[in-house]
């Protein structure tokens, strides 16, 4: 039966620098998964899509409904930043999940994107081009990003890859903690989102805060 769809992807840095913060992140991501499986409104109405990355990307647990999956697939250490590999798959992947959505007589929402890093990219002089092509006003299923950065994250980058809302993890507050308040940040998207409808269609909505982070001002794309 065709169904209103909001899509969310979530993309992870991996590198070695999160060695000591995945098994947080993965707890937490369970922790969604228990909340939105066993949801059938917020379950029918969003979809689930988990991508990590370190020098290469790659989508570990592909689009579904949460109420589908045993459990998500974990997130593991590996070498490398490449923002870059994370734009460029993310777009390939956006742009084949929402023609089977559709396919389907689905009406699919613009995608969220919640995307975190705890560093720098290992390819500054290539990424801003992938996410260009991401973010392009001519696109149809560009995203609305928002981005964490926790630890040795730059600012700056951070505020600029979040279209819809950005953070950075507050001086004095440790990566795991941050973590914690980004799980938590990422399932009340969801399950607000999923869960009330709005008139003319679903909306995303975010918490009013989120707990361990500040607010950083969003930048236009150039």
């Amino acid at each position: 039966m065709p169904e209103q769809i909001l899509p969310f992807y979530v993309v992870c840095d991996q590198s070695y620098s999160m060695t000591d913060h995945l098994d947080a992140l993965n707890d937490g991501l369970a922790q969604l998964h228990r909340a939105v499986g066993t949801d059938p409104v917020v379950a029918d109405k969003t979809r689930f899509c988990l991508i990590g990355f370190s020098g290469t990307a790659e989508v570990l647990q592909p689009l579904c409904r949460l109420s589908d999956v045993l459990e998500i697939v974990g997130l593991t250490t590996q070498a490398g930043t490449s923002f870059g590999e994370a734009f460029t798959l993310l777009r390939d992947t956006i742009e084949n999940d929402v023609e089977l959505l559709r396919a389907d007589a689905h009406r699919v929402y613009r995608p969220a994107v919640f995307f975190l890093s705890d560093g720098h990219p290992t390819d500054p002089a290539t990424w801003p081009a992938a996410y260009e092509r991401l973010v392009a006003p001519d696109w149809p299923p560009r995203p609305n990003i928002i981005s964490f950065g926790i630890g040795d994250a730059d600012a700056t980058t951070i505020g600029r890859i979040g279209t819809f809302q950005a953070f950075m993890s507050q001086g004095g507050v440790g990566p795991t903690a941050a973590l914690h308040g980004f799980v938590r940040a990422l399932t009340t998207s969801v399950v607000r989102s999923g869960g009330i409808a709005q008139e003319g269609g679903l909306l995303l909505q975010l918490p009013e805060q989120v707990t361990g982070f500040t607010a950083l001002q969003v930048d236009p794309v150039p």
